[in-house]
């Protein structure tokens, strides 16, 4: 394997980027990262003078900018895309043209610029609803959302891709959760946590479903290793990866534990009895991969980030919800 030093990071300035950006400049990567910046364009202020960051405001449909932006860099990190079914469901016309249409053609001009790892974050929503305790990687895929159909689609068009010299590695995630700079605050362990430590109030629908979650401090470790293992070990690989598939009302007694003082749980019916559950076996047996931070970590890690004034005006400022955010800016 010849060695990686520059990367372009698709959907960069977002959730997951905020916090793996920072990583891969500290280990000395040269990185690219192309982002609308919907959620704010100060994000990487303090590394403004890093000559090792560029930053690229643009859309991954535009695909002049694509191949100016490509030009150089050996791997590419796919983190773009209009995240999870509620925000897709704003607007499926323009959900599909970015999480699908735009796919393929990204693929074949990364091929071309001379790009020889492409990483893609698809998602563990893939498998739909599956009885089986161990839901491994061999498993159908049976997505019950476009969403989650695109994300499938995307593995399938760029494992068809693969070639030698053009090493492809897909990753299916759990939830993330935790502290980043660019926090969400609309996934399931730091919703409730939000809730918890703001209003004392935390309101669980229905609570027996499996909701795996990751650090995000594991999932950016994750990445940042998919560029410096070797090309047999992850070319044309399929990895799930998590830490324990709790329910969500299990969470709910993690973050009243964690929030210290009383916290009154509602509990209420859902329609919405979705229970996903993943085998993360696979990935820790090939390349000794193993989640290091737990739920109750990343609670705790929320819980500091509020009390230090770092997520000023959590419950309202809708850079930190996405579907809020949607639509305020009315994206096409």
């Amino acid at each position: 394997m010849t060695e990686i030093s520059t990367v372009l990071i698709t959907g960069g300035a977002g959730y997951v980027g905020s916090s793996l950006v920072p990583k891969l400049l500290k280990e000395g990567y040269h990185v690219k990262v192309l982002d609308l910046f919907l959620y704010g364009e100060d994000l990487f202020d303090e590394f403004q003078d890093n000559p090792y960051l560029t930053l690229i405001q643009g859309d991954i449909r535009d695909q002049e900018l694509l191949r100016t932006s490509l030009a150089g860099c050996d791997a590419v990190i796919h983190l773009a895309c209009i995240s999870n079914d509620p925000s897709f469901e704003l607007d499926k016309e323009l959900g599909k043209s970015i999480n699908l249409d735009a796919f393929e053609p990204l693929v074949d001009i990364a091929k071309s610029s001379g790009v020889r790892r492409f990483i893609y974050a698809s998602s563990s929503s893939v498998y739909g609803i599956k009885k089986e305790k161990n839901v491994t990687e061999e498993l159908e895929l049976e997505p019950l959302t476009d969403y989650s159909l695109y994300k499938a689609q995307c593995e399938e068009i760029l494992l068809k891709k693969r070639e030698e010299g053009f090493v492809t590695l897909v990753i299916r995630p759990a939830t993330v959760c935790g502290y980043a700079p660019r926090l969400r605050l609309d996934v399931c362990v730091n919703i409730l946590t939000c809730h918890a430590y703001h209003t004392g109030k935390m309101k669980v629908f229905g609570g027996e479903q499996l909701r795996p979650n990751l650090h995000i401090e594991d999932m950016t470790e994750l990445y940042l290793q998919s560029l410096r293992w070797p090309d047999g070990k992850i070319d044309g690989k399929v990895f799930n990866v998590g830490y324990e598939n709790y329910s969500v009302r299990n969470i709910g007694h993690i973050v009243e534990s964690a929030v210290g003082q009383h916290v009154e749980t509602v509990v209420t019916p859902s329609d919405d009895l979705r229970s996903y559950h993943i085998s993360s076996e696979k990935i820790r047996e090939e390349l000794g991969f193993e989640p290091r931070h737990s739920i109750e970590d990343a609670v705790e890690g929320l819980i500091e980030a509020f009390k230090s004034g770092k997520v000023p005006e959590a419950m309202d400022n809708k850079r930190y919800y996405n579907i809020k955010m949607m639509q305020a800016v009315h994206l096409k």
